[in-house]
């Protein structure tokens, strides 16, 4: 029978010790060792890139900053504010 190529995966004390290990080593060569993963995907949205201007992007920033939120939600809020009173 032909051996197998996968090595035996070591045991580890800590996080920082397993990511040091594969830092030289190829998580290929453990293969046999891995679990097997199921998930299902449902993609359900898109997401789109749009160009912004420097200084624009700037504000956007600091606004967002200042209410505590990310770029993207600022700017998805106020598309639907805009959205809203435009129909």
């Amino acid at each position: 029978m032909a051996e197998s190529k996968s090595k035996k995966l070591p045991n580890f004390s800590s996080d920082r010790e397993l990511v040091e290990f594969f830092e030289t080593h190829d998580l290929g060569e453990y293969e046999s060792e891995l679990p097997e993963a199921n998930f299902e995907v449902d993609i359900k949205q898109s997401h789109y890139l749009v160009s912004i201007d420097r200084a624009l992007m700037s504000q956007l920033l600091e606004i967002a900053k200042d209410q505590q939120v990310s770029v993207e939600i600022l700017l998805d809020s106020w598309l639907k504010e805009k959205l809203v009173k435009a129909s």
